[in-house]
């Protein structure tokens, strides 16, 4: 019996690439809110949110190239959970609240922003279509 896959699958890209694309992403977004003194709100999240479409990119084009769009929203969501427990980690080893990765609960339009911007950041530079 032979089973057909369309598209890409999870074997053809590593799932440690993503998570390299993770770190590289959520170290860039950390380092524009060390620096929001010199920066206004705005201009941090949008120096933040460039730099995860672009770690998006370079993960959907150079790491899983033939990848479709259900895996990139895998990826995505993937990307997402990491910063929140991320998020989580550093509000109980800080013991307050710590919102680099996704924004300040007082900005709650930014934050879902950058909830949308982590998940479907990675689908925009899918190749392929997911449909059979």
């Amino acid at each position: 019996m032979t089973i057909l896959v369309h598209g890409a699958t999870a074997s053809d890209a590593h799932p440690w690439l993503a998570f390299a694309c993770w770190i590289a992403a959520a170290l860039i977004v950390a380092a524009a809110h060390v620096e929001e003194s010199s920066l206004t709100v705005t201009g941090t999240a949008a120096v933040a949110m460039t730099s995860i479409v672009l770690f998006a990119y370079v993960y959907m084009r150079r790491c899983a190239p033939d990848a479709d769009v259900s895996h990139a929203l895998g990826v995505g969501v993937a990307w997402l959970l990491l910063a929140v427990i991320t998020e989580i980690a550093g509000a109980a080893l800080l013991r307050h609240g710590c919102y680099v990765l996704l924004g300040s609960p007082a900005r709650p339009l930014l934050r879902t922003i950058f909830f949308f911007v982590w998940i479907f950041s990675p689908a925009v530079f899918a190749r392929n279509d997911s449909t059979c």
